[in-house]
């Protein structure tokens, strides 16, 4: 195996997760990183714990993600990025503070609109928690999104939840949070850091 890889597991209407995202598709060229996107949700997360530390009381994260399995189900990983861009995006290419219009962004990234219909449906629900204990099974510890299995060029596989991030880090930082996280998961004893 030649450089590095990411598999990134997200949530789609996690703005935090989105930062990271950009974090990681803007180191991406520079390393370079070979990054490859799915789907978790924080409804399947969530849903047998007695408290709702979403405040999603009518399980509209429910929505978004259901979307976003039907895209990666039908369409693969690389069209489930193309989505994701466009539902943290405007037209114009303005980021978001918060997802747009399942719809748009189905038509914006190329796809059939009628996947919009998957929100309101289960027939996706069996795909999404597949790919979401694909990702979120490897990692021994309550966590939320993202979560990234990161491959170094030896092959050598290492999952970690995170990092989260408050805003997109500047091109110069993201490098040296790229090199951080590389050095981190590069050692065998490294289990977690928080903040």
């Amino acid at each position: 195996m030649t450089g590095w890889s990411v598999d990134l597991w997200f949530d789609p209407a996690c703005p935090l997760t989105r930062h990271t995202e950009r974090w990681i598709a803007r180191v991406a060229p520079q390393v370079p990183l070979r990054v490859r996107m799915h789907v978790m949700s924080l409804s399947v997360l969530n849903e047998h714990r007695d408290d709702d530390p979403e405040g999603d009381p009518h399980g509209y994260l429910w929505i978004p993600a259901r979307v976003a399995a039907a895209v990666q189900t039908e369409h693969g990983h690389a069209a489930l990025a193309v989505f994701y861009d466009m539902l943290w995006t405007e037209p114009d290419g303005a980021e978001r503070e918060w997802i747009g219009d399942l719809g748009e962004a189905l038509h914006r990234a190329g796809l059939p609109t009628a996947l919009a219909e998957a929100g309101t449906s289960t027939d996706y629900d069996q795909a999404l928690r597949a790919s979401h204990h694909a990702g979120v099974d490897r990692i021994e510890a309550e966590i939320g999104t993202p979560v990234l299995v990161v491959t170094t060029p030896g092959g050598v596989e290492r999952a970690v939840f995170g990092p989260v991030l408050q805003q997109v880090p500047p091109s110069g930082d993201s490098l040296q949070l790229w090199d951080a996280l590389t050095r981190l998961v590069s050692v065998p004893a490294f289990r977690e850091l928080k903040a």
